[in-house]
This record gives structure tokens, sequence and C-alpha cells, in this order.
């Protein structure tokens, strides 16, 4: 298989390599345009912020490719916020994707930390992309911004109030948590996007 790995300035990168390389695969590191249209399947990982991001991947190209993508598509936390159709991280227009928008987190309660950092439960899950994964399972989160619950929710977490922990359109997936820092319920979900045709 040809799996690539959208390089771009917020990226996280490493572990990503690191869990597919536990479960025997190897992957390209790339922001080259012809190589990611040539990848069997593609992942869009992304730790940082949102506007910065998107000019990034504006400059070079890469949100045309991205959105045009015909491959199975993975977005890992902020690149899944950017396959949304905006964020309100500093009012940013995202690649359009899904139709759901990126809010901040805004508690009522001071003892409700922003960002949510650590373990959460994903449940209400549909699609291939969690096959073998038991609802309420755990996994783990970095952010202070959500996709609203919209028509591609492909699974809900509860903090602060209910959101898309996944996102599912045609053949792009996102996911908000980090499925390579979610033991082996985040490599089953790997695995599962590796397996999609």
């Amino acid at each position: 298989m040809n799996l690539v790995i959208i390089q771009y300035n917020a990226g996280n990168i490493q572990s990503v390599l690191y869990a597919l390389e536990r479960l025997g695969v190897q992957a390209t590191v790339t922001d080259n345009l012809e190589t990611i249209q040539a990848a069997d399947k593609v992942i869009f990982p992304g730790v940082g912020e949102a506007s910065t991001a998107m000019h990034y991947l504006q400059d070079r190209g890469l949100d045309k490719v991205i959105k045009n993508l015909q491959q199975p598509v993975f977005g890992i936390c902020l690149g899944m916020q950017l396959m949304c159709a905006y964020s309100e991280e500093n009012d940013t227009a995202c690649l359009g994707i899904f139709e759901e928008q990126v809010k901040l987190f805004k508690p009522t309660d001071a003892t409700i930390k922003v960002p949510q950092i650590g373990w959460n439960t994903i449940g209400n899950l549909k699609s291939n992309l969690f096959k073998g994964v038991k609802e309420e399972s755990y996994t783990y989160f970095v952010h202070g911004y959500y996709a609203a619950l919209g028509q591609h929710t492909i699974g809900t977490t509860n903090y602060v109030q209910p959101y898309s922990c996944a996102l599912h359109k045609d053949n792009f997936y996102g996911v908000q948590f980090h499925p390579e820092k979610s033991a082996k319920e985040g490599e089953q979900i790997i695995q599962n996007f590796l397996n999609i045709s």
C-alpha cells in the first residue's frame, strides 16, 4: 500500500509514524502534490493553530489538492478541524469538506479546563472506522476547539457539551482525538482506516 502522510507546519507526524510502525506499515511523509495525489491512502494529521495551518496549505496549493482527493483520507485533530467549513480560531475559512463548524469551548463551570487534555469516551459510533471498537471506549484528546454536531457526525464525545469526535463524508474521515496516542482502541481505528477500500 502506498500510504502518504501530508507534511505541513502543524503536523504531529512522528507519533503517527510510530503508530503505523507498530502496525507494520510504512508511510511516506511529503508535501509534494503529485506524490499525495498518487497515494492509495492519505493521512492528514495536525496540532497547532488553524489560520496559520490554512495559510501554509494555501501557499503550497495543498488546500485544493486535499479537497479533490478521491482516495480515503484520514484527518486527525487539527487535520479534521481544517476539513470543516469554518473555525472560530482566528476567524478561519477552512477546506469545507465537512459542513460542520469548529467552535471554541466555552464552559460555564470554572472547574472545566480548556483545552481538554486527557482521556474521554467516544460514543454513538457509526461507520467501518469504528469496527471492533466498543461504545464508550476511551481515547486521548488535546484541543480547545471542537467540531459541532452535524450531518457528517459519526461519533460523539461530551466535554462542556456534546460534539463531533469523528466525521465522515464520502472518502473523507476525521477524528478529533489522537488515535496514535489512544492505546489499542486507537490502533484498531488506524487499522480500520487502512482496511477501507
